[in-house]
This record gives structure tokens, C-alpha cells and sequence, in this order.
């Protein structure tokens, strides 16, 4: 991997982001899953990866207002050609460590049960599963989660015992 700066992510982040995200996912359509607000008001807890003044990671996360111990990461996106370096990972990093000087004591974030690539990058940076009585493929669902035919998987990273320095 070449340097890489890792930065807290700014408005005009947006525009760049958003034009290639659908892209980066392969045509789904994931844009109206970020809104410019995540870039106007969680510009500290969400973070880009530039590398020669090109974006080519970025993860939004935030505090929970309602748990305030608790830290969701709702989006990490990570350049296709870029994939497999450990951009996602440091991206991860940075977040977590914030989040805890935050005092969060966890950390959450969902994937879709057909995303195998995102299910197998979240249990190889040590994310843990909640469980839950339905399975699909032996990995724990929670059925319906974003609504009728939305279900989710649904991550937890236990930041009290987080190490910045892995």
C-alpha cells in the first residue's frame, strides 16, 4: 500500500463520494444510504483516505445520541482496485479509537446476509456477531431489520478492550 492520509472527512467530500459509490458497489444503488448530512454533522467520528489527493476509502460513523456509549459506523467504502490493502481496516482503527476517547464503550454496524465479502472482512478485523435465533448459512440474521425483506447481520466491537496499536 502507498502512503495513505487518513483525514476527517469535510463537506465538500460529498459530491466525489457519492458520484462513485454506487460504482464502487458494483451498480447497487447505495447512494441514498448517504446523505450529505453524515459529511455536515459526524465530520469528527467519519474519516477519508486520500492517497495523492484522490479519495479512496472514507468511513462515516457516529455516537448514538440515544445510547451514548454506543458507536455506529454506517458506511465504509473502500476504492475496488484498493481492496485487500488494509485501507477498510485502518479506516476501521481511526474510528474506533475516536469512538473511545468519545466514551463509547462499543461499537455497531449491519451488513446484508448476502454480503459474504463484507460478513468475512468484519469477522477478520475481529467484529463479533450478535446472535439471533434465525441463521442463514450459519451466520446469525436479524430478520427484517430495515424493514419488510431487509434483514441484516449485525456486528459489535467491544471498544474497552480496543487496541489502537494492532
Amino acid at each position: 500500500m502507498t502512503e495513505v492520509f487518513i483525514r476527517h472527512v469535510k463537506q465538500g467530500d460529498y459530491q466525489p463520494i457519492i458520484s462513485v459509490v454506487d460504482e464502487w458497489w458494483g451498480g447497487r444503488h447505495m447512494a441514498a444510504m448517504l446523505p450529505k448530512l453524515f459529511f455536515v454533522h459526524f465530520s469528527f467520528t467519519s474519516f477519508t483516505a486520500v492517497d495523492e489527493g484522490q479519495i479512496v476509502g472514507f468511513l462515516i460513523g457516529f455516537v448514538s445520541q440515544t445510547f451514548p456509549d454506543q458507536a455506529y459506523i454506517q458506511f465504509l467504502g473502500v476504492h475496488p482496485a484498493r481492496r485487500g490493502e488494509g485501507l477498510g481496516r485502518l479506516l476501521y482503527e481511526h474510528f474506533f479509537a475516536t469512538a473511545a476517547s468519545l466514551g463509547c464503550r462499543t461499537a455497531l454496524c449491519v451488513t446484508a446476509p448476502v454480503n459474504r465479502n463484507s460478513i468475512a472482512f468484519h469477522r477478520r478485523i475481529g467484529l463479533s456477531l450478535l446472535e439471533f435465533d434465525y441463521k442463514v448459512d450459519g451466520v446469525p440474521v436479524a430478520l427484517g431489520y430495515d424493514g419488510e425483506g431487509e434483514d441484516r447481520v449485525i456486528f459489535m466491537k467491544d471498544l474497552d478492550t480496543h487496541d489502537t496499536e494492532r
